[in-house]
């Protein structure tokens, strides 16, 4: 008995030894390594030297890590709602007998494999105020466009606008997949209790499909707090810092301003706002469903 207990957790080190390896040396290592870091002053060329609570009290004194938490939390408010909405929209239109759907299905989850830099660099080109298609076609009908990523203004709503072009896809396929987990057996009972459209909508497929809208929120609001690739290509963090976000923030204290350690706090800051809000939003959805 000891010998096959032994053989079998032999088997199981034999396939998950190369996992974990890659796990401890590529996750766990960077992490516990940017903790150590979050206590020190490190500028990348010479020792780290120990700094104790610094970086945390210089964090909360820092008006630029208050700015960025603001622009996070400014994107997050105009991206929650455009993209679940938009997916839900999506997922609905293409659950129905919509002629072409799997191609439909197709085009619109590709943005999602596609790269954010790519998909960045065409946007810029679309969202250019002179020569920009976006721009010539509300010229066409009469309308001066916005200079978009060159405006303080709208430099935000661009960027917001083009994640949820990109993003929509993976709401879309994973409300989907939640749409067709639906029994038809309801919807035919509510067709025999005289039930409409919308209101086989609002009290069978909404409240059925609460378990993936509630999965793919979660999955939206812990990306949308680590936003990134589109702000440093699209504008880098401007015009005049108007898109600065806690992420762009934590790359350029790093390896723009030789700031390791404090940029491991911002990261470590960053973490337990994410841990915070998710432990709400899990007790939210637990007492909901």
């Amino acid at each position: 008995m000891y010998e096959r207990g032994a053989r079998r957790w032999l088997t199981y080190g034999l396939f998950l030894g190369p996992s974990l390896v890659g796990v401890a040396v590529f996750l766990l290592g960077p992490i516990l390594a940017s903790l150590g870091l979050s206590f020190a002053h490190w500028d990348l060329l010479t020792a780290p030297t120990w700094a104790g609570l610094r970086n945390f009290r210089e964090l909360v004194a820092d008006p630029e890590f208050w700015a960025a938490l603001r622009h996070t939390l400014t994107f997050l408010s105009g991206y929650i709602p455009l993209v679940m909405g938009v997916g839900l929209l999506v997922a609905l239109a293409l659950n129905g007998s919509l002629p072409g759907r799997n191609a439909f299905r197709a085009v619109y989850f590709l943005p999602v494999v596609m790269s954010w830099v790519a998909v960045a660099l065409v946007w810029r080109w679309l969202l250019n105020p002179y020569y920009g298609l976006l721009n010539n076609l509300l010229a066409a009908v009469g309308i001066q466009g916005p200079a978009w990523l060159f405006d303080p203004t709208w430099a935000m709503v661009s960027v917001i606008l083009t994640s949820v072009w990109k993003d929509a896809g993976f709401v879309m396929a994973i409300l989907l997949a939640g749409l067709q987990s639906i029994p038809q057996s309801y919807y035919e009972a509510a067709k025999i209790d005289g039930a409409t459209g919308p209101q086989r909508l609002w009290f069978v497929t909404l409240p059925l499909l609460a378990p993936a809208f509630y999965f793919a929120l979660s999955i939206s609001l812990i990306s949308s707090f680590q936003v990134f690739d589109q702000v440093y290509v699209l504008t880098g963090g401007g015009p005049a810092g108007a898109t600065t976000v806690l992420v762009e923030r934590i790359v350029k204290n790093a390896f723009a301003f030789g700031r390791m350690g404090y940029a491991s706090a911002m990261s470590w800051a960053l973490f337990v706002l994410i841990f915070a809000i998710t432990v709400a939003f899990s007790r939210i959805q637990r007492r909901r469903l």
